[in-house]
């Protein structure tokens, strides 16, 4: 990046921007008071007020006061450096001066918000200007640095968000990696059988997207694949990926089925984890008809070969093309890419959690997501909903927020919750005729058509029942009652507690941080929020951006989403992904360490400590040194030097030094 030339010569001279933003400031910091107090400072030649000093007229007076020689250093007192750090260094430069003689003092987060008396408020303010002015006047002029970027991109996770980002990009023309742990591609929707509100086949629109990834000649699809390693920075990441063996040839299997006939075990035997445990399958399986890749694989845990090593090999001998290989062995893949999209999705809630809803104790309490399974016509059942003794219910309760909005387990709201409890009960009552009971705390229907569905199933005779479930039970009181699980709650709505005799209980479960998810944080250097989900650079201006650099976020790993916000949030992360591609080059910020070699002692404390491997240690002249492009800033190895020979660019020690005494000694 080319910068003006330095324009500092001799005593610096400041300018010091007071903003009300709105009441934000203003409402408990006296502002006019905080100008003239900046006026008194050393090097300080203006002194400015303005209602939002980060609107273009704000930055106009920032960038005429420079072009006009009144100051050649500026200092911001309003929000966080996060808000508007880049916005007044741009001003700064515009104006013709080195963007890094800026400094920011944040009277917002750090005083009016949470100072409530308004003297004591002026005064911290007063005291951050100070130190600003005071840290400002030690700046030096730097510059940043441009790195090229690769143009590849890797997609973590293979789920609807997954799909739809990596078919974005492979259609610009990009490069995609797209990484899924699962043997198949299709995520969570792909176990749905009608999406809400429109009940269209989920099937009839995730099919046609899983096959464009398998033949888009610009997407590489390995499933049955982990990311083990992440190393390297914005625009040039180096990744290790981990192969697990399907112990079947992908490039040989063409998903005919013949293998898994001819296996030894005539009936399967094993749970089926694709249909959550409603059915069996044998060693040998492909997870789904419309599986991609369509390639089957061998579980090592429960084939015989691998156990005992006399199987016939009956699989073996129906291959005609040769694609089963038991001496297959994993494989890292090793890869370089300039962006990486997480869409490692969720986990839905172990219902067993809660034992007074009975799931695990009573045969017929279902969660939401087997429910799913049953409704689907390529399921277990083929679509039918049935009880675990193969009846047809004639009565069904249907529990909401399991693991929701609830201080035992998880406080948030799902969001998808009701909408999917209204989807299934519709179902239900179309394919059993039974009297469907919805058990809710609030019926949170706000999206496209979302309040039309809930009229519907209120004409289709759909029972809404408002209040928390206690318990479901098998203890009886009344004839009505037996052989059926007894629904205790309070119906808020009418002032009793009810109890709701039916044959079937299906728990809404709601959405968890997927089990890996911390894992997968401290892989790829990102942050978690209190609940464990992913999070964003900023809630509103950086939605699917990470706190490192080229990391974006896609689907539900961010929160807990439905469909159409997954795949519109994949869509803004292929788009922040291709915009740093395209741009060709990345910029460094300049707040790098740096070695003092006269003061290295050589003891490699810092070079354990780097969080980013940006630190070498030379034996030939026994000096560490720092690798600008790598380097983060995070000042962890400038704190951790023992001999001071660490410093780094904005946060020298003689920089922080004057901040202090400019906040101690002139208030």
């Amino acid at each position: 990046m080319s910068t003006p030339e330095n324009k500092t010569n001799g005593t610096p001279r400041i300018g010091v921007y007071v903003c009300h933003c709105g009441i934000n400031i203003a409402a408990k910091v006296n502002v006019a008071e905080c100008v003239e107090f900046a006026r008194s400072l050393p090097y300080v030649t203006v002194a400015r007020e303005y209602k939002f000093i980060c609107s273009d007229p704000g930055q106009e007076l920032i960038q005429q006061d420079i072009r006009d020689g009144k100051i050649d250093r500026v200092v911001v007192a309003s929000c966080s450096p996060l808000m508007h750090e880049a916005t007044f260094r741009k001003a700064t430069l515009a104006g013709g001066q080195n963007p890094f003689f800026f400094q920011m003092a944040n009277i917002r987060e750090h005083v009016s918000w949470v100072t409530f008396d308004k003297e004591m408020a002026t005064l911290k303010a007063k005291a951050l200007i100070a130190g600003a002015v005071m840290r400002v006047a030690r700046h030096k002029p730097l510059e940043k640095t441009r790195v090229p970027v690769n143009p590849d991109v890797l997609i973590v996770g293979g789920g609807i968000a997954g799909i739809h980002a990596a078919l974005t990009i492979a259609d610009s023309g990009k490069k995609v990696y797209l990484v899924e742990k699962e043997p198949t591609i299709g995520g969570h929707m792909a176990k749905f059988d009608k999406t809400f509100p429109t009940l269209d086949c989920a099937a009839c629109i995730l099919t046609p997207k899983m096959s464009a990834v398998r033949s888009h000649p610009n997407i590489i699809l390995w499933s049955y694949s982990e990311v083990s390693q992440v190393d390297g920075y914005v625009g040039n990441f180096k990744v290790k990926v981990r192969r697990k063996p399907r112990y079947v040839d992908e490039e040989l299997c063409v998903g005919c089925y013949e293998c898994i006939e001819k296996c030894i075990f005539k009936k399967a035997k094993f749970e089926d984890e694709f249909n959550i445990g409603l059915s069996q399958r044998k060693p040998i399986y492909i997870p789904f008809p419309q599986a991609t890749p369509l390639v089957a694989l061998i579980d090592p845990e429960t084939c015989t070969e691998f156990r005992t090593g006399k199987c016939k090999k009956t699989c073996v001998d129906a291959c005609e093309r040769k694609a089963i290989d038991f001496q297959q062995k994993e494989e890292i893949k090793e890869i370089d890419v300039g962006a990486i999209i997480l869409a490692t999705g969720f986990k839905i809630f172990d219902a067993t959690r809660i034992p007074r809803y009975g799931y695990g104790k009573y045969p017929n309490v279902f969660t939401s997501l087997e429910i799913e399974r049953l409704v689907n016509a390529s399921g277990p059942t083929g679509g039918e909903v049935r009880l675990k003794d193969g009846g047809k219910p004639n009565s069904v309760g249907i529990i909401h927020c399991v693991g929701s909005r609830d201080i035992n387990t998880n406080r948030y709201c799902s969001r998808l919750c009701c909408m999917a409890s209204l989807k299934l009960a519709h179902l239900i009552k179309e394919r059993t005729g039974a009297e469907v009971y919805n058990f809710y705390i609030d019926i949170r229907a706000a999206g496209k058509g979302y309040e039309e569905f809930y009229d519907k199933l209120l004409k289709e005779g759909v029972h809404f029942i408002r209040g928390r479930v206690a318990e479901v039970s098998d203890w009886t009181m009344t004839a009505d009652e037996e052989g059926k699980l007894v629904i205790r709650a309070e119906d808020t709505l009418i002032g009793v507690v009810r109890r709701i005799p039916v044959d079937m209980v299906v728990l809404a479960v709601g959405l968890e941080p997927s089990a890996d998810a911390d894992n997968i944080r401290r892989m790829f250097n990102i942050s978690c929020s209190y609940e464990g989900w992913f999070l964003e650079r900023h809630p509103k201006l950086a939605p699917v951006s990470t706190f490192t650099d080229g990391i974006s976020l896609a689907g539900a790993c961010q929160g807990p989403k439905d469909i159409p916000d997954s795949v519109a949030q994949a869509g803004a992360a292929a788009a922040e992904a291709l915009a740093l591609i395209d741009k060709g080059f990345v910029e460094l910020e300049p707040n790098t360490a740096f070695v003092q070699d006269e003061f290295c002692s050589g003891c490699c404390t810092c070079v354990a400590l780097c969080p980013y491997s940006a630190i070498s240690f030379s034996a030939d002249n026994n000096r560490a040194s720092v690798n600008g492009a790598l380097c983060k800033g995070c000042g962890t190895c400038v704190a951790a030097c023992p001999s001071g020979a660490l410093q780094q660019n904005l946060f020298t020690d003689e920089q922080i030094f004057e901040e202090i005494r400019g906040v101690m000694n002139y208030v």
